[in-house]
Formats: structure tokens, sequence, C-alpha cells
């Protein structure tokens, strides 16, 4: 054997844990686009595809001086940055990034948890997760796409970390203090979902559980999942009334 590639795998991907996952990748150049320096650390204000402000310590972002983000560019970039010191023997890298291919009901979703140990702490990351449902002990895939596009592209809030009027006011505000600092986020409130407790995904199931439940008066259980292959099951039994 002349090298192990199972040695340069955990490399890699340390160095990029260690980066722009879990931060809030930021094309500076788009229109839009405004980043300057705060108390917190940066101040992020963008009017596209929404409008949208955050405040947040810098190791919260990734900043490209560019005017779009693409697959193509940002794996050109790995491989430069992970190429300038690679290990022992390894003479360059190189990183071409795909979309995980779609197998069922698939949505996206941003969110922060406080009291986190880790980068998802940060109050604007992201997952891009599947979404299993059974009605009654039978897979429902029309109740799984329904939902995960109603999920889509949204940001899971616990309602404890909301500041200001919870109704009557067309932006939600979120803010919390964390190990890495202080985070601020405003954003259109038709783009959020209040959940009763933290975000995390066995919250997220017992919530869907409970959301699907009421909605349908079935018996709901729910597998919701953060990424490719952490997952959490919750069950609900909703009532139907009559009348």
């Amino acid at each position: 054997m002349l090298f192990d590639f199972g040695e340069v795998k955990p490399w890699i991907k340390s160095r990029l844990d260690a980066g722009l996952d879990h931060t809030l990748l930021v094309p500076t150049q788009a229109a839009g686009v405004k980043i300057e320096e705060c108390s917190e650390g940066l101040h992020l204000a963008a009017e596209l595809p929404f409008p949208l402000e955050l405040r947040a310590p810098r190791q919260g972002f990734t900043l490209f001086p560019w005017g779009e983000i693409t697959s193509e560019r940002l794996g050109a970039h790995l491989s430069t940055e992970l190429s300038k010191r690679p290990p022992p023997r390894v003479e360059a890298i190189r990183i071409r990034l795909r979309e995980e291919l779609a197998d069922g009901a698939i949505y996206r979703y941003s969110h922060g948890l406080k009291h986190h140990k880790g980068n998802c702490q940060r109050i604007a990351h992201g997952h891009r997760s599947h979404l299993r449902i059974w009605r009654d002990g039978k897979r429902d895939s029309e109740l799984e796409m329904q939902w995960a596009q109603r999920l889509d592209n949204g940001y899971l809030v616990d309602d404890a970390d909301i500041v200001g009027p919870r109704r009557g006011d067309d932006i939600m505000r979120v803010r919390y203090r964390s190990e890495q600092g202080k985070f601020q986020l405003h954003l259109p409130r038709e783009r959020c979902h209040t959940l009763p407790a933290p975000t995390t995904v066995e919250n997220i199931a017992a919530w869907l559980a409970e959301q699907i439940a009421s909605s349908t008066g079935a018996h709901i259980r729910v597998q919701a999942f953060e990424g490719i292959d952490k997952g959490a099951l919750a069950e609900s039994r909703g009532t139907r009334t009559t009348g």
C-alpha cells in the first residue's frame, strides 16, 4: 500500500467543519447586500430573496467577494484552500459538489440552538433534510410532500428566543446569547415556524407529529432528520370532533 486514503477523508472533513460548515455564506458583491462591523461582530443587511438583517460573531459568516455563489465556484474555492497545506504525500485535493439525490420528500430549513456546545448555536445555519410520515400506521407520501413544501426554505425558531410582538408585525425578531456571543436575526414572519421548545431534531419531529395529528385527526408518526443520517421519531394521536 502506497497510501491509505482513509487518512485523507477525516482530514478533509475536519477542515470543512472548522471552515464554512455551519456558517452563513455571503456573496458580498451581490445586489442589495451590505455588511459592516458591529458590536456583535458583523452586521449583514440583505434585500433578496427577502429582507433580512443579521448581527452575529464573525465566525458565523463566510464572506466571498462574489456576486453569486454557485456549487462550481464553491468547489473550486474549497479545492484551492485544501490544497494549500495537504497531508503528507498528497499533492492536491479536488472537491466537486453535487446536490443530494432526492429520495422522497426533502425540505431545507435554518435555525440556531443557543444551548448547543458546537457550531449549531449559530443563529443562521441550515440543513437539508428528509421527512417521513406514517398516518394510522401507513406511510403517507402525499402528507410528506405537503409538509416538506410547507417547511421548505423556512426558519424554525424557539418561541423563547422571539423578542417583540408575537403577532401583528410582519417582521420576526429573534435574539439570544450563547457561548460564541450575541446573535440577532430579523426576517419576514411568513418565513418562520415557531416551536414551543428548542429546535432540535427531536423537538421538530414531536412538533410536526402534533401539528399533523391535530389537522388530520389521525395517529401520526413522524421521522425527522438533521442532515442525512441523524434522525428522530415522534408520534401523536389526533382527536376527531363531530357536530
